[in-house]
């Protein structure tokens, strides 16, 4: 303390004081808003918790909500399975009472035997056009065979004309020979058409 100081006035030991008091408002207010911030910050805080919990929740029931209806999917589709097996075995037993073995072997034997004949039928009918068009072959065979024969007894026949005496032919016996001859070729040239 100085002791030359003077002794201040009231309204200076006033303004002091109420320049003190002024200075410890404003602490105070600077201490009311800090805690206010924090309040606000700590119920930010809890708030922003509370809003991650929600939507932790909410993501949840989401991915509960997608299983459930996956579920109920591949229900749907087993039980359209399941319908489908019912009547495709409908249809198979219906089909195996259709299907008696007697009864096939019944239709698979006459169809053997239809077969059969059918395949008879046709080497029958093979051999029938066979035969035809052999005979059509011999036939032409037999033509040429017989022309080839002609021939030859034509040149015999020739030579045998020109041997014979010329002028009229007196007397019946050599009129005998000579038609005699002539029935002998015409014999033999029957015979060789038909065999």
């Amino acid at each position: 303390m100085n002791i030359f100081s003077k002794k201040p006035t009231p309204r200076e030991v006033v303004r002091e004081s109420k320049r003190e008091m002024t200075n410890a408002t404003r602490g105070i207010e600077k201490e009311i808003n800090a805690l206010q911030l924090e309040a606000a910050t700590k119920i930010l805080a809890r708030q922003l918790i509370r809003l991650r919990q929600q939507i932790a929740n909410l993501q949840s029931s989401r991915a509960q909500m997608r299983g459930i209806a996956t579920h109920t999917q591949a229900m749907s589709a087993q039980t359209s399975v399941a319908v489908g097996m019912k009547g495709a075995s409908k249809a198979m037993s219906a089909m195996n009472k259709q299907m008696a073995p007697a009864k096939q072997a019944k239709v698979i034997q006459e169809f053997q035997r239809q077969s059969a004949q059918m395949d008879m039928t046709t080497e029958m009918m093979s051999d029938a056009i066979d035969d035809a068009l052999d005979n059509d072959e011999a036939e032409d065979e037999t033509e040429e065979l017989t022309n080839q024969v002609l021939d030859e007894i034509g040149v015999d026949v020739a030579s045998q004309l020109s041997s014979a005496p010329k002028g009229k032919i007196a007397g019946k016996n050599t009129e005998g020979a000579s038609s005699s001859n002539v029935d002998e070729l015409e014999k033999r040239l029957a015979a060789l058409r038909n065999p």
